[in-house]
This record gives C-alpha cells, structure tokens and sequence, in this order.
C-alpha cells in the first residue's frame, strides 16, 4: 500500500482548511494534517482571534487571507479555486475546530484511486457515544431532502469531511455562502452527473469545540435552499432525466420495466393515463410537461407513464386538438359555431375566441382524462393479469 504522501502527490490530491475564529485547535489540526502531506491550503475566513499569528509559522503552506468572515462555503470555494490554479486535481477539505482526523485521509485516497473524478463524503457514525443530538436530527433530516431531490442515499450528506474533484468544483458557479453550500455543491454535482460516494470515519466531539453553526438562522437557510432545490428537481431535474434516458434509446427498458412490470395496481396505472391524457390538452402550453411531472410526483403517479400519455398533444394532434378545443368552448357557451376563429382580427375578438378555447380546452382535458382513465382500467382488467402487493390488498 503507498503511503499517504505518495498518493498525494501520485493523484495530484491537496488538503483545503478553512478557519475562522477556531485558534485553540487550529495548531493541532495543522500538525496532524502535516503528519501526512505537505500539499495544504489554509483559508483564514477574516478571524478576530490570534489565527493570523498562528498563520504566521506556516508560511511553506499555501495561506488564503479573506479581509472579512465570508461563510464557509466562500472560504472552501476560495481554496478550491487556487487549488486548481496550482494543478491539483482533487482537494480534501477537513474542518479546523478538531473532529476531524487526519489519519482517516488514506480512506479517500484509495477511494479515488478505485474510482476517479467522484466526490467522496467521509460519512460519521451518527449514533456513536458524544455525537449532539441536534446534529443527528440535522443529519437525518438533510439526507432525507438529498435523496429526495437526486434519487440517490448518502449516510452523511452534512459532513464537512470530503474530497472535491477540482475540474467539476471550478467550472460551475454556486450561489450559496455558508453551511448550506455543503448540501448545495452535493445536489448540484450529482445533477451534472458526478458520481457521489462515501467512506466511513472517525469523528471527535470534545467538551472545549467550537462551532460557528447557528441553530435556528443557519438550520433556516438549510431549509430555504432545500425548498429551491426541491422546485427545481421536480421542474426541471427530474423531466429532463427522464427525456436524456429516453434519447439515449433506453425506451424499451423503460416501457419494460416501468409500465409492463410495475407493481401498481390496474385502477393507478389507469389514474396514470387518464391524468396523461388531461395534462396534454390542458391549455398552459410550454408548461404541460413539468406540471404533469410535478402533480405526478405529489400524488405517486408513475412518473414514465404519465408522460407518454401527456404526448397526446404531440404536434400531427395539436391541430385538431386546438380545433375541437374550441368548437367545445362555443358549445358550452352558446356561441355559434363556425368553421374557424374570427375573421375580423381586433382585441375584441381575439380576446373572445381566446376564451372560448380556454373553456373549451378545458372542458375537453377533464372529459378526456376521465374518459381515458375509465378505457384503460377496462382493458388493463381484461387484459393485463394484477400484480397482488400489500398495496393491492389493503
């Protein structure tokens, strides 16, 4: 097995540590980091306290000086921009306040080395002796939004331990400054299609450690980006996964495996096609998709079939669709109708053909959504066999 600092220089691996106001432990973290390389970047994040003066018998090492306290999430970011400047290809970031330790740094590296260009967090043992108990709950809590929003598990999305691939880190811009930008940079990099893995590691909660975490102002910008990230997964990230899958010709798989052998019943795959087929004709056009994808989400709907059934406004039906919309519109209210829109092009009529389509669309989306629903129970009941599941059976 190579030695720590081999691997270091072997994979072009630095150490990033951020300060701020943490002098008491901040001398012991250095030593302890230094026990294993010599490739270490320290960010001094504007402290108050005597950490420039520590600073000061350190100069061989790369020192960051920010002017003022920016967050920890601007102090990593400063690091991990002048770490990629200096040709390194990975950074280990690892937290001055002691509870981190610097022998659990070959886990990473093997890790990397196994499995280049991912992103490694050094999960804690959460139920071990001393660990507070308002950090277990912020921990369960920020792994239940991170798997909701990539689909993906981690034990330990909060730790501050991790290894960043440097190219992927510094060729995208982040918008948040502090602790939240630890959730922010996992989320996103796992939506650009970084890999996301974890080691498990030693941590130290000792009765003197200090911690900048707020409670409640910085639990509460947690929660914010959390909600940001939760609206833009299921607008954005979640249907343009489903659409890269399905131009990457992976549709028979998908039809296989998500329609063919789902184990939803006959009546929710039924909800499915009939809340397809509305979402298509409803008329907020350019918006049918994510809507539909966002409704399905919140009510459990299978999400694929969904989406075919919404391609009932694929563009050869949209013709006929708009027509009959707005033939339907004239039924309901009592229009004459004729054989297209007003002829005579002013606001007025404009604003009157407008609505009566905007009536008729919808009239026809909930006909049509009922009406498919109730012709897709009735074929899936002939002619496809249920799968029983203690869902089914309740």
């Amino acid at each position: 097995m190579p030695s720590p600092q081999n691997s270091f220089e072997s994979l072009k691996c630095c150490v990033i540590i951020p300060t701020y106001n943490n002098a008491q432990k901040l001398e012991a973290v250095i030593q302890d980091v230094l026990q294993y390389t010599h490739a270490v970047l320290i960010v001094n994040d504007g402290s108050s306290d005597s950490t420039a003066e520590i600073l000061n018998n350190y100069n061989s090492l790369e020192i960051i000086q920010l002017s003022k306290n920016r967050g920890k999430g601007k102090a990593l970011l400063a690091g991990i921009k002048q770490a990629y400047k200096l040709g390194y290809n990975y950074a280990i970031s690892i937290d001055s306040d002691g509870q981190h330790l610097a022998k659990d740094f070959q886990l990473f590296l093997d890790k990397i080395a196994e499995k280049p260009n991912i992103l490694i967090v050094g999960a804690r043992n959460m139920t071990a002796y001393g660990i507070p108990s308002g950090s277990s709950f912020g921990h369960n809590f920020s792994n239940f939004w991170f798997k909701f929003e990539t689909g993906k598990a981690l034990p330990d999305t909060q730790s501050g331990f991790r290894l960043y691939p440097l190219k992927e880190m510094n060729n995208r811009h982040f918008y948040t400054n502090r602790y939240e930008f630890e959730i922010e940079s996992l989320v996103r990099l796992s939506w650009a299609g970084v890999e996301i893995d974890w080691v498990p590691i030693n941590v130290l909660y000792p009765d003197d450690r200090i911690t900048h975490f707020r409670k409640f102002w910085d639990f509460f910008r947690i929660s914010i980006l959390n909600t940001v990230l939760v609206i833009v997964a299921l607008f954005w990230i979640k249907p343009r996964d489903l659409f890269r899958s399905l131009k990457r010709g992976e549709a028979k798989r998908i039809f296989r495996e998500q329609i063919l052998r789902t184990q939803d019943s006959n009546s929710k795959i039924a909800t499915a096609i009939g809340f397809g087929f509305f979402m298509g004709i409803f008329p907020i056009w350019g918006f049918q998709m994510l809507v539909a994808i966002f409704f399905a989400s919140i009510f459990r709907l299978n999400k694929v079939i969904v989406l075919i059934a919404a391609n009932i406004s694929i563009p050869p039906l949209i013709p006929f669709l708009l027509y009959l919309s707005y033939l339907g519109g004239g039924l309901l209210l009592n229009q004459s109708i004729g054989l297209g829109f007003s002829t005579q092009f002013d606001f007025k009529n404009i604003k009157n053909d407008l609505f009566q389509y905007y009536v008729g669309a919808i009239a026809f989306s909930i006909i049509l959504g009922l009406l498919g629903g109730f012709v897709s129970y009735i074929l899936l009941f002939f002619f496809r066999k249920e799968i029983k599941t203690s869902e089914n059976r309740k």
